[in-house]
């Protein structure tokens, strides 16, 4: 059965989730389910209330940041992330997705970014941190009580 994505090597960041087929604008990705709920953020974990972290099953852990990103986050009825693409993401892409777009506060990745977007801000930010514009653009696709938070 082909899912639409595998893990493979990505080029300075060590393992991400690359995809097997395409996916159109809007379609799911990556469907979430929650493994284990979690006593404190860090680097693997999902934030899902003002305290709340969940670590999900499966290989959505293993999805790589950008800031310029091809996925966002919708809730779904579990109350998992499932990541939505923004944009259509073609064979062979990286699956990405702005850590912002589900945790308030990052602070525990090294200082700079290894996106290599050229939209980079140069470090991965929380919501917190994540500039105006930004926000703005990924309207939709954050989890809904970051927009609680503001």
């Amino acid at each position: 059965m082909n899912v639409g994505f595998e893990l493979r090597v990505s080029d300075r960041k060590g393992e991400g989730v690359f995809a097997t087929r395409s996916f159109i604008t809007g379609e799911i990705v990556m469907v979430g389910i929650i493994d284990k709920i979690l006593e404190e953020n860090h680097s693997h974990a999902s934030q899902t209330g003002v305290n709340e972290y969940v670590l999900h099953a499966g290989l959505i852990s293993k999805v790589n940041h950008s800031c310029d990103p091809n996925c966002g986050i919708s809730i779904n009825e579990s109350g998992a992330h499932d990541f939505v693409a923004i944009r259509e993401i073609i064979v062979n892409e990286e699956i990405t997705f702005d850590y912002a777009m589900r945790n308030y506060d990052v602070d525990y990745f090294p200082k700079q970014c290894m996106c290599g977007s050229e939209m980079c801000r140069g470090r991965i930010t929380g919501w917190k941190d994540l500039p105006d514009e930004r926000k703005e653009i990924y309207e939709g696709f954050v989890a809904p009580y970051l927009l609680e938070l503001m």
